[in-house]
């Protein structure tokens, strides 16, 4: 019969790696069949149990307490396997070369005073208060560790947004910084993309992809999966995206997460649209309405996103700023849209990629039966109205051949001093009106003289439907237009997509800049060569010394023994002094 015998352990602290390997050697020992060696937390303890492997001292165990259990076909032989444990647990794996451990952040601060980063890995109880200590050092911190609660790492991204340093995680799985990989990583040549991801895998598939298409990368900046949820606010992916449009040999920047809040993505896009480079966006889940809009491309996916990178580094493009919109025309309470359309698909299509600009467009027919307009005779905030629906066509005829009715209401909306943008289809052909522009032009230009004399920008739009053998003269109805003071397009969604930007930046204008509280990342901190200190798992110094990286690995223990209490106050003595 079996024998099953336990050993628990106070006051004691070994990373997961030590006691993975601990647990390995105990289950290959002579006359053992099962060995277990965790903390004494809850869900260890119903996992020793699922395996046979429980007991009433396991079950009594503490959180913060080790246990070891081992199973053997004898007593002897488990006696004999507990007996080793200190012996196992003193040989020192890895980091040979390292003579000396030196047991705090501060000292090992002093041995490697070059160092930038502190890569911590240690139990997440404790995670919080190592990432303090060196945002207090002036470190920038890869926080692998998880199971931190996110006011804590709320608590702590504000504070390191404040001392201008970045903190990776918690629950980062990898960064890439200057060629160097930090904890789960690849080796990735450097070039020309640089990388903020709040997805691990997902930063190394891009990477990975990158460099197998020939290229390379300058950073890849984790954030942690939480870091674009609504409770933290993107406070280390705007911090990360910021210094790498700073950055000169950053030629073009990729943003992927797992699925993100998505009024932090929308908040995301406001920054990115302002970083003066290429920015491809893979955010997992978030509907492609576009696959590009001024200097964002839209990936649909990981691997899109690298081939998307890779060729913008290639083949640079040029790229539209918010500038040639000349918003500040428009006065302040101009904000916006009325559209008045013949065509009822072209309408559809409009709704259809506003949703991508704007949160709400009122129609008299619309894709989201939420927004239907309570009277489609009075515009309100953002409308959207096809004067060919029933409503408007009873002893009428369509406003492809009668354009009264529609140039009506284009006074009418004009007047309104909170109107930004009217937009008007023209559609031409067979059994069309003979030549619409003749009427709609006059129109335009009456509307747009009056709004310079009351003070103000209108934008009046227009896209053209038809060929050049059409019998209304497909260029004539272009040039009539275009004199009346009207922007024109062929394309609807080029218009629509137009009307958009101005919209949006008309809606932006007034909201306080998503400001950098706090100061800006020191480019310098990542260019430079890395050095690092490691806190948690020897792992990550060996893959640091395999890439020739200087390291000091901590010999770190819970201060005050892991008295949560007694560590309160030890960590307020430090802030203090």
């Amino acid at each position: 019969m079996a024998t099953v015998k336990t050993e628990i352990r106070s006051g004691v602290y070994y990373d997961s790696a030590k006691l993975m390997q601990l647990q390995r050697t105990l289950a290959g020992l002579p006359g053992i069949l099962d060995a277990g060696v965790v903390m004494g937390t809850d869900s260890n303890k119903e996992l020793l149990a699922h395996i046979g492997l429980d007991s009433a001292e396991v079950m009594a165990s503490k959180p913060d307490e080790l246990v070891i259990v081992v199973k053997s076909d004898d007593a002897k032989a488990a006696t004999e396997a507990l007996s080793k444990v200190d012996e196992l647990l003193a040989a020192r794996k890895g980091n040979q070369d390292q003579d000396y451990l030196p047991r705090s952040l501060e000292s090992a601060a002093e041995m490697l005073p070059n160092a930038s980063w502190v890569i911590i890995s240690v139990a997440g109880r404790y995670a919080g208060g190592v990432t303090r200590e060196a945002l207090r050092l002036g470190k920038h911190v890869h926080l692998f560790s998880d199971n931190v609660s996110v006011e804590e790492e709320i608590e702590l991204k504000k504070q390191a947004r404040e001392l201008g340093l970045l903190v990776m995680g918690p629950d980062c799985g990898t960064a890439m910084i200057g060629g160097m990989g930090l904890a789960f990583a690849n080796k990735i040549r450097l070039g020309p993309i640089g990388i903020v991801a709040a997805a691990g895998t997902g930063l190394q598939q891009v990477a990975c992809r990158i460099h197998q298409l020939g290229s390379g990368i300058t950073s890849g900046i984790g954030t942690g999966g939480k870091d674009l949820s609504e409770k933290v606010g993107a406070i280390t992916f705007l911090m990360a995206l910021d210094v790498l449009a700073r950055d000169p040999d950053t030629k073009v920047i990729v943003l992927t997460s797992k699925p993100p809040s998505p009024k932090v993505a929308e908040e995301v896009l406001k920054a990115a649209r302002k970083a003066g480079k290429p920015v491809v966006v893979n955010f997992i889940a978030r509907a492609v309405t576009t696959l590009h809009e001024g200097n964002l491309f839209f990936a649909t996916g990981l691997d899109d996103a690298a081939r998307l990178a890779v060729e913008l580094a290639n083949h640079p493009p040029k790229i539209t700023s918010e500038a040639d919109l000349e918003l500040e025309k428009f006065k302040p309470e101009q904000k916006y849209l009325r559209g008045l359309f013949s065509g009822g698909t072209l309408a559809y299509e409009a709704q259809h990629i506003l949703a991508g600009y704007l949160p709400k467009v009122w129609a008299n027919s619309p894709i989201n039966k939420e927004f239907k307009m309570t009277n489609a005779l009075v515009s309100q905030e953002h409308s959207i109205i096809d004067l060919g629906e029933d409503e408007f066509t009873v002893g009428r005829l369509h406003p492809m051949m009668d354009n009264e009715l529609r140039i009506r209401r284009l006074y009418e909306e004009a007047k309104d001093p909170e109107v930004a943008v009217i937009m008007l289809d023209v559609v031409i052909g067979y059994g069309s009106h003979p030549d619409p522009a003749s009427e709609i032009a006059p129109a335009i230009k009456n509307c747009l003289e009056e709004a310079k004399k009351a003070g103000r920008h209108l934008e009046l739009v227009c896209v053209v439907t038809g060929t050049d053998e059409d019998p209304q003269d497909f260029n004539s109805q272009i040039q009539q237009l275009k004199e009346a003071g009207a922007w024109v397009d062929t394309s609807n969604e080029v218009v629509v997509r137009r009307i958009g930007r101005i919209l949006r930046g008309l809606a932006e204008r007034g909201s306080v800049e998503a400001a950098m509280i706090g100061k800006p990342v020191d480019l310098n901190t990542l260019k430079k060569p890395m050095e690092a200190i490691n806190v948690g798992l020897e792992s990550f110094s060996e893959n640091l010394k395999d890439q020739g990286a200087p390291h000091v690995q901590v010999d770190w223990k819970p201060p005050a023994g892991g008295n949560e209490r007694l560590m309160g106050i030890l960590e307020r003595m430090k802030q203090k002094s």
